[in-house]
């Protein structure tokens, strides 16, 4: 199955000053580290990336900014949806223009609307623009799954390419690659290996900021059919990839990039900053996954 965004994605946080704006330098060289580390796209504009807390105006200059840096050599994924479908589709247009080559969009959140909702919302994304979609299904976010029937059905509209699978249900997963032959990412790092397995085409990370190069060498090994190699890989990520979430994603991931001397820098409300006691405990997760700090 074709990876249409490539294999190694990783949904890039935005790092912060301490007067929680934008450091656009540490853009730079954050982007410039996913890239030195195989990655073939960099999601920006997610989640990891404090979408909620960032305005339309810096997520289109993220983009610009990432391309610029990346030297046009990396697929940009910008996430363009939240969970009011005007907006999300405002936000869609402004990212193709700034430059995105794929959409994120996930599940509208918190309005719960029925399936019927769900698709429309999709629909009028991916009718939005020519740029192409990444389905975003995260139930334990969004208060509601893409169901399988609504996956199967709007994979038939020509834009929309892919699904990032963050569902944490392998059997359903499995169901919706072999009915819809959607190309699925793994948005689940502990998951990545496992979904593999069942037909997924490669991952779109947040543990990539820490051990890029290993996710990139578990993704070769399945790749050229070498089953064994890519699971020591995985069991040896196991620490980094609980320990990254033992709270919010950004949170740790923004620390742990600190500990590495790579621009993490602060989050912004209302996310709050690691503890003394969680560092404590991410050096020691990061440790045991092989990874070595400053």
């Amino acid at each position: 199955m074709q990876a249409p965004f490539g294999r190694l994605l990783t949904a890039m946080i935005t790092p912060f000053k301490n007067d929680l704006t934008i450091d656009w330098a540490g853009v730079e060289k954050l982007a410039a580290h996913l890239q030195g580390t195989g990655h073939d796209g960099i999601v920006v504009n997610g989640t990891t990336g404090e979408a909620p807390t960032t305005s339309d105006e810096e997520k289109v200059e993220i983009i610009k900014v990432v391309r610029k840096a990346t030297g046009g050599k990396l697929k940009i994924i910008a996430g363009a949806g939240n969970n009011e479908t005007s907006h999300s589709v405002e936000q869609a247009k402004l990212a193709a223009d700034a430059g995105a080559d794929g959409l994120l969009v996930v599940t509208p959140y918190y309005n719960k609307p029925p399936q019927a909702g769900i698709e429309a919302h999709f629909r009028a994304m991916a009718d939005a623009t020519n740029v192409p979609v990444m389905l975003y299904d995260i139930p334990g976010r969004t208060g509601i799954a893409i169901e399988a029937d609504t996956i199967c059905r709007l994979a038939e509209h020509k834009n929309i390419v892919a699904l990032k699978d963050a569902k944490g249900d392998v059997a359903s997963t499995s169901w919706v690659i072999k009915r819809s032959g959607i190309p699925v990412y793994s948005g689940d790092d502990i998951l990545n290996l496992p979904l593999l397995s069942v037909g997924a085409v490669g991952f779109v990370s947040v543990c990539g900021h820490t051990v890029g190069a290993r996710l990139r060498e578990m993704l070769d090994y399945w790749f050229a059919g070498k089953p064994e190699q890519a699971l020591q890989i995985h069991q040896e990520l196991l620490p980094v990839f609980t320990g990254t979430f033992r709270t919010q994603g950004a949170i740790l991931t923004k620390a742990a990039l600190n500990l590495m001397g790579l621009p993490g820098g602060k989050v912004r409300l209302p996310l709050v900053d690691a503890t003394a006691s969680q560092i404590s405990q991410l050096k020691d997760d990061l440790s045991n996954g092989g990874i070595k700090l400053n």
